[in-house]
């Protein structure tokens, strides 16, 4: 008897189109967010910007770099907001410029938790699960600077930051956004609760990996509640240790964030994004198991900036619906039609990633017209 091919699921590739909850995505290449500081001192979202995500709406998502939630969690100078309605107007516009090239584009809100400075952030507190400082220095306005302690935070405080998580999601959703990314990675101040090296609370948000966990998990459903689960993604990043995190025992990571899934599981979320060096590994993929829904990976920092072949490997291996790019999208605006067509690429110029101006900003070449 024919076989009716039809029928038959074509096995994906890098460049075939997938949906992430509502999101849907002409190929699965995600630029992933990337911490550029255009946002001068109001962190509003102006001209440069609009131009610099515009160029790049030909991948399948763009997530935007971090961006804060409210004004005490800004973690960089020049980094963008979505605290005031001014802010999102800016973020209206680089919605709309990356919808009309054909893009689709999800804000990606950060507290930066204790990863911030009274210099950065105007003079106003620096909150944390626990009152322990990272062991490092960070730029502020005045130049480099330790981090200073932060205050451990009081009840009424968490409940407070996930009202703003809940406020920031409203307003990116409302502007256009076709979604938002919870940033529970890279030592900000949800991995912050998750880490038992920054959590060291005796009360229900410390202790267990449940507890940890907890607050993760009620930020990303009341997000999920306000705005609809299948336009909400979740950032991880475990064993990564960035900001002091130290997630060095793998039964613990497997247990904090086992749980975590677990309890995110019924949500639906539009998918989850995992930076870890080994996406195929044992731990991302149990955890991929437990999410049970459609998995980003970002290896980029670990072995170099992620390249065609890797990109497809991944894809090709099943060890993920999406890859996230980062260096090679800054320095190739078009990395869809190079990678599709096997065209060179343009080299990044790292000195230029965080400044103030479009050079080494939107000044990437495209390939020549033919």
């Amino acid at each position: 008897m024919p076989v009716n091919t039809s029928e038959v699921s074509p096995v994906p590739s890098l460049f075939s189109p997938v949906s992430l909850g509502k999101i849907e995505l002409a190929n699965r290449i995600v630029m992933a967010p990337l911490t550029r500081v255009r946002a001068g001192s109001s962190g509003i979202p102006g001209d440069l910007m609009v131009e610099y995500y515009r160029q790049r709406a030909s991948v399948g998502m763009i997530i935007t770099e971090g961006t804060y939630p409210d004004h005490a969690s800004q973690g960089y100078v020049g980094e963008p907001g979505i605290a005031t309605d001014e802010q999102a107007a800016g973020w209206q516009r680089v919605f709309e410029a990356v919808h009309a090239d054909g893009g689709r584009i999800v804000l990606q809100i950060m507290h930066a938790g204790r990863g911030t400075h009274p210099d950065i952030n105007g003079g106003r507190r620096i909150l944390a699960p626990s009152a322990i400082a990272i062991d490092n220095k960070t730029f502020t306005e005045k130049g480099e600077q330790p981090y200073p302690v932060p205050e451990a935070m009081t009840t009424a405080e968490i409940r407070a930051a996930l009202d703003d998580f809940v406020a920031a999601a409203r307003r990116a959703i409302e502007a256009g956004a076709d979604g938002v990314e919870i940033h529970g990675a890279n030592g900000y101040l949800l991995q912050e609760f998750l880490s038992p090296a920054a959590n060291q609370r005796t009360d229900a948000y410390g202790g267990s990996p449940h507890n940890r966990a907890r607050f993760v998990v009620e930020v990303v459903t009341a997000v999920a509640q306000a705005v609809g689960a299948e336009r909400v993604g979740l950032r991880i990043s475990p064993e990564v240790d960035l900001g002091d995190v130290f997630e060095t025992d793998r039964d613990d990571v497997l247990a904090t964030y086992g749980t975590l899934l677990d309890q995110l599981r019924p949500l639906g979320l539009a998918y989850l994004s995992v930076l870890h060096a080994e996406p195929g590994g044992d731990l991302v993929q149990e955890l991929r198991r437990r999410f049970d829904g459609k998995l980003i990976v970002n290896s980029g920092p670990f072995g170099g900036q992620t390249n065609r072949e890797q990109a497809l490997q991944q894809i090709e291996a099943g060890h993920a619906d999406a890859v996230a790019v980062g260096r090679a999208l800054i320095a190739n605006p078009d990395l869809v039609e190079r990678w599709q067509d096997g065209h060179p690429e343009n080299e990044p110029r790292p000195e230029l990633f965080y400044g103030p101006g479009a050079e080494g900003y939107t000044d990437y070449p495209f390939l020549e017209a033919a």
